[in-house]
This record gives C-alpha cells, sequence and structure tokens, in this order.
C-alpha cells in the first residue's frame, strides 16, 4: 500500500464560476486557472499520482497547453484514474480537506462525493470531504483564494 498527499491553491475572482469536486457552488466569486480551476479536484489528483510515484498534475495537464484551457477536473481525473488502472493501481480511500471563509458548503458534500466516487469507481463510504476556514488569516482568510488538500491510500493488484 502507498499514501500521496496533494495540495491546490487558487484566487478567488469575481465573474468565475465557483466548480468544487465537480459540482457548481453558489458564490459571487469563483477560482480562477487554465481548467475550471477545481482545487479540491485538483488536489485529489496530485495525492493519486503520489501514491503511485507517477509525477504531479502539471506532467499530464500542463497549464501552458490549450486543450486543457476551461476543461472539467472531472474528465482530468478520469484520465488518471485510467492511467492508475492502467498501471495496476487500486484507490482504497480518499481524505480531502477544502480551506475557505465562505460559502458554507456541507449541502455541497453528496454531489461532490457522487462526482468522485462515479469517476474513480469506487464507494462513496471510501471518500471523506470536509472543510475549514483560515480564522481570517492571510489570502484564504481575506476570501482571495480557497486551497485544497487530500490524502489517497492506493493498493499494487
Amino acid at each position: 500500500m502507498r499514501i500521496g498527499f496533494g495540495y491546490d491553491i487558487h484566487r478567488l475572482k469575481t465573474g468565475e464560476d465557483l466548480i468544487l469536486g465537480g459540482e457548481k457552488i453558489d458564490s459571487e466569486k469563483g477560482l480562477e486557472g487554465h481548467s475550471d480551476a477545481d482545487v479540491l479536484i485538483h488536489a485529489l489528483i496530485d495525492s493519486l499520482l503520489g501514491a503511485s510515484s507517477l509525477g504531479d498534475i502539471g506532467v499530464y495537464f500542463p497549464d501552458s497547453d490549450p486543450q486543457w484551457r476551461g476543461i472539467s477536473s472531472l474528465i482530468l481525473l478520469e484520465k488518471i484514474s485510467a492511467l492508475l488502472a492502467e498501471k495496476r493501481w487500486a484507490i482504497l480511500n480518499v481524505d480531502l480537506t477544502l480551506v475557505l471563509e465562505k460559502p458554507k458548503l456541507f449541502g455541497y458534500y453528496p454531489g461532490m462525493k457522487k462526482n468522485i466516487a462515479r469517476v474513480l469507481k469506487m464507494s462513496e463510504d471510501n471518500i471523506n470531504i470536509k472543510a475549514s476556514t483560515n480564522e481570517g488569516i492571510e489570502l484564504i482568510g481575506k476570501e482571495e483564494g480557497i486551497a485544497a488538500f487530500s490524502v489517497a491510500l492506493l493498493e499494487k493488484r
């Protein structure tokens, strides 16, 4: 078994959609980025790649490549899931944390878990999502960005 850790952060920007875990969140601001800027999925991808020693998200989806502009991060996750299956890695569980001041996300967790479970072809029972604030400190606390952390446990089959 192998453990991987992932992290991502993006700035908030007026006029952008806020997509987290593949869910469109009701918010005045969204995340700025090359794809849909879904920090939760980006952190998850990095934890999966880390556990499997297959690099990081930038290796597969560089922000310099126009084909990834505006793409759903769930599609990127799908490609990484296929790569892991090809390399015979099974995902046992993932634990995800979002760090943001607002909006409150509790009501969105079921949809996020459903999206991730569908793409990774795993039980929702093996996916945990939670959020915390930054208590008003720094970029996140000033509501200028959102960060995400992910830990994944994989097993070679």
